[in-house]
């Protein structure tokens, strides 16, 4: 029998990852069955199983991967001057909107923490991840374009980031819940509150 490679591991574990996720979105979380995931990959029984241990197993590395993609479109962002807070915020949204992981799934998801220990606290994880990488170039663009010294740039920092964390929680809720959501408008309206 020919080896498997780490690759090959990855590419079928992303496979696998991707048909659960168009499940949770279409059927929801809760009504999604193992049944369900294996259909829509098209595998076997075995070759899922042989990659995770079940439904939640899935969800939880859909959830890494997803924040993966956010933290990868942060660090995009570093170059030679900061990037605002608006700039900041506004790449976290709208990388949201082209992900396999739209808005409602991740609402889901916040539900199933609310009553599930380990979806909490990969959340907790998740948002730590994003606090850290907001934390990082608030603090930039407060020492490079308002002239502030660590310690005030630490605190303006910490004044800024429930407000930005909220903005793009609110995003994620509005866009999930109401079919007139105006994402265009939304945006703009985060970008002016954010560069007063």
């Amino acid at each position: 029998m020919p080896k498997v490679t780490a690759e090959y591991r990855e590419a079928r574990r992303d496979e696998i990852t991707a048909a659960a996720l168009r499940c949770f979105l279409a059927r929801g979380f809760a009504a999604t069955s193992m049944s369900d995931i294996i259909a829509e990959s098209g595998l076997s029984a075995g070759a899922i199983y042989g990659h995770f241990e079940g439904k939640h197993d899935i969800m939880m590395a859909a959830a890494r991967e997803v924040i993966g993609h956010r933290i990868a479109d942060l660090r995009e962002l570093a170059g030679e001057s900061a990037p605002s807070p608006a700039e900041v915020v506004t790449r976290m949204m709208t990388g949201l909107s082209g992900d396999v992981a739209k808005p409602p799934l991740l609402l889901q998801v916040w539900a199933q923490a609310m009553v599930e220990d380990g979806v909490r606290e990969l959340l907790w994880t998740v948002f730590a991840d994003i606090r850290e990488a907001y934390d990082h170039y608030f603090m930039r663009w407060a020492v490079e374009h308002e002239g502030l010294d660590e310690v005030a740039a630490r605190e303006w920092t910490a004044t800024l980031m429930p407000a930005a964390v909220g903005l793009a929680q609110g995003y994620i809720v509005q866009s999930a819940v109401f079919p007139a959501f105006d994402s265009a408008a939304y945006i703009a309206s985060v970008r002016s509150v954010l560069q007063q």
